[in-house]
């Protein structure tokens, strides 16, 4: 069974920043897309930003410049760097990958639990 867990949610000071990541395990035979989504109360659940296997990027514009996504192959794992947070930042944080698991078929689309980011003084 394949999962994704995150790691390193919290609570920060405005301009502050933190480092989230989420590893994959299991049964995985490739991952294609890796991605952070967030949802603040209230609100759907948005794309931050993802990467492609050969380290493409893409990010939404409220997050372009301040937060940088990158991953680590040989460790299925993906990392979101976040710096200058503001408020407008608070929500929860889920990690999204597209896997190839070694029992075959087709690619899913996994989720981890989400952590929390909570930017307040």
């Amino acid at each position: 069974q394949v999962r994704l867990v995150e790691s390193g949610g919290g609570l920060v000071p405005p301009g502050g920043s933190l480092r989230l990541s989420c590893v994959a395990s299991g049964r995985i035979f490739s991952i294609g897309y890796m991605g952070w989504y967030r949802q603040a109360p209230g609100e759907e659940r948005d794309l931050v930003a993802r990467i492609t296997e050969d380290d493409s990027t893409n990010y939404s514009g409220s997050v372009k410049g301040r937060f940088t996504i990158s991953r680590d192959n040989a460790k299925n794992t993906v990392y979101l760097q976040m710096n200058s947070l503001n408020p407008e930042d608070t929500a929860v944080y889920y990690c999204h990958a597209d896997i190839l698991s070694r029992n075959g078929g087709t690619v899913h689309s996994y989720w981890g639990q989400g952590t929390q980011v909570t930017v307040s003084s």
